[in-house]
């Protein structure tokens, strides 16, 4: 890589810093270049681990703080599209089901709206909106303190809420998946919840697009070996692939 693309690339990473977010269109005004330019350094940034692509720019990779909302709404839709179709073939009609929150099971969500005489268990009322569209579905929602940035329940009352029930399957997503297969999150709270509903499910299917690989967060929910399907758009790593053969979870590519 050349100094100018480098000058560049750092310039782009300090305003991403700076502000949360940026756009490829005011990036390119302000750095005098064209906006393919620099939808060409956002690629490399993202691919770099540095940056996460929303549409019309980026924003800093995840750590220990979680990306907004809409922002992550707006990541990767046609991966979760495809990943909650492939989730919902797993699902038949008179089934039980967790969804957990997070916007692959919103996705999830819409893709069982043609599903009959479902029970679903829900702390994310983005879920219960969508699936009280289907009539053949009945919706449970967990009580708990709301989590206004994105409708999610969370703390002990979800979590005790959860636990009354023992359900045929559990759809979770999660925020990361690390080389060990350990899923994370940013929330304690929602991880409390998350492990309930792991544990009160026959079956567990983890819902998460490629993306997820790649990033970091810092509180566990748990492991892959404790899930019994992982459904993704694309093949996690070597290493991760054969743990989850080792532990007898499947992965369904979308």
């Amino acid at each position: 890589m050349d100094e100018t693309n480098m000058s560049r690339h750092a310039a782009i990473l300090a305003q991403t810093r700076a502000s949360g977010k940026v756009s490829a269109t005011a990036l390119a005004a302000q750095l005098g270049v064209t906006v393919q330019t620099i939808r060409r350094d956002l690629r490399t940034l993202v691919e770099s681990g540095a940056l996460e692509r929303i549409h019309g720019g980026a924003v800093p990779a995840s750590g220990v703080g979680n990306i907004g909302y809409g922002d992550r709404r707006a990541l990767h839709r046609e991966a979760k599209a495809r990943i909650a179709a492939a989730t919902a073939r797993l699902i038949p009609h008179r089934a039980s089901l967790f969804l957990n929150i997070g916007t692959t099971t919103k996705s999830v969500a819409h893709a069982l709206r043609n599903h009959s005489d479902l029970m679903v268990v829900t702390n994310n009322l983005n879920v219960a909106n969508i699936l009280a569209q289907n009539l053949r579905c009945d919706v449970i929602v967990a009580g708990g303190q709301l989590r206004r940035a994105d409708g999610g329940l969370v703390g002990d009352l979800a979590t005790m809420a959860i636990e009354r029930f023992k359900v045929d399957y559990a759809v979770i997503g999660a925020s990361a998946i690390d080389a060990e297969g350990d899923l994370l999150d940013f929330d304690a709270q929602e991880v409390h919840v998350s492990r309930a509903i792991l544990a009160q499910a026959r079956q567990s299917i983890v819902v998460a697009d490629a993306s997820k690989f790649t990033r970091k967060a810092p509180v566990r929910i748990g492991s892959l070996m404790q899930a019994d399907i992982l459904v993704t758009d694309a093949a996690p790593s070597e290493r991760l692939v054969n743990a989850c053969a080792d532990w007898g979870t499947r992965i369904t590519l979308a």
